[in-house]
């Protein structure tokens, strides 16, 4: 079975459940796991978060929208030539991956017609179920349901530890810099899950953009940087659009030292696997007097850390 996998996501899943040499065509975004990066690539984005700013990002993809232009570009040839048998995508976020109306127009005259398997998570439970949509599809189910079983575990661990605590700290995680925009579908849930309660989103609820008074209203006492498709490292580069804000000193969380940038790529924007490591992540954030060396390496860095160095 011959796979093009045009969501990073939906690569991690497929080698996660033991499909990964049937992969024959990848996004430019999909770098998990590393076999991934040797797969051929066949969709491209035609906006660089290296080269522009948040801001002129936002701009650049609302003006893209609004125009009905898509944001990324499909090697049609290339999918023809690798003659996939299968091909996943998503109907969920037209800035995160090619969306299936535009799959349907651009293969309308392959030779052969693949299979379109489009994913469309909003929770986590969602996210669990979309991997035995995957097994299923792939002739996979056996391990995928074994992955899936793990992930539960992993996830009923963290509310077992959670459930000993005596606070529920507000938690407010952000998923765009500037403009701000708060973190949608899953990832309330996940702070929910992991002790929290996320004021200014909504579980399974897309993101929205925010104000600056909504944050400063709602006190938070945590908050979680995790810009769409940032690394820390990127998102060090424009730590001055929040710091620089009227009241910034004022905030709980900035007084307390409990502001956290985090990969936001590996373990909150993509709706995969690592989900489960992401509550993890939050779980030791959010009550580490309960949650101990949950925490991978580099995963996340503390706002005290890049000041002092």
């Amino acid at each position: 079975m011959r796979i093009c996998s045009l969501l990073p996501s939906a690569t991690e899943i497929l080698y996660l459940i033991g499909a990964g040499d049937n992969v024959v065509g990848v996004t430019h975004e999909c770098d998990f796991p590393p076999e991934a990066r040797s797969k051929p690539i066949v969709v491209k984005s035609l906006i660089s978060h290296d080269a522009h700013n948040s801001r002129e990002v936002d701009r650049m993809v609302r003006e893209a929208l609004r125009n009905q232009q898509s944001l990324y570009t499909v090697d049609v040839e290339r999918i023809a030539t690798l003659a996939p048998e299968i091909i996943i995508t998503q109907d969920l976020c037209e800035v995160c991956a090619i969306d299936q109306r535009q799959i349907l127009r651009a293969f309308a005259h392959l030779p052969s017609k693949p299979e379109i398997v489009s994913l469309h998570p909003h929770t986590l439970e969602d996210v669990l179920q979309n991997i035995l949509r995957v097994g299923g599809a792939t002739g996979h189910t056996v391990q995928a349901t074994a992955v899936v079983t793990q992930l539960r575990q992993r996830i009923a661990a963290v509310r077992r530890q959670v459930a000993q605590a005596t606070s529920v700290p507000r938690v407010v995680c952000l998923e765009w810099l500037e403009p701000l925009m708060n973190a949608g579908h899953w990832v309330p849930e996940m702070v929910k899950l992991a002790g929290g309660i996320e004021p200014l989103s909504r579980i399974g609820e897309p993101s929205v953009r925010i104000t600056w008074e909504d944050v400063m209203r709602v006190e938070p006492q945590i908050l979680v940087l995790m810009p769409c498709g940032f690394s820390i490292e990127r998102a060090t580069r424009e730590l001055d659009v929040l710091t620089r804000r009227p009241g910034w000193s004022d905030v709980p969380a900035v007084r307390d030292g409990r502001v956290y940038l985090t990969d936001a790529s590996a373990y909150y924007n993509r709706s995969g696997p690592r989900l489960v490591e992401g509550l993890e992540i939050l779980a030791e954030l959010i009550h580490p007097e309960l949650c101990h060396h949950l925490i991978p390496a580099g995963a996340v860095k503390a706002l005290t850390e890049i000041a002092s160095a």
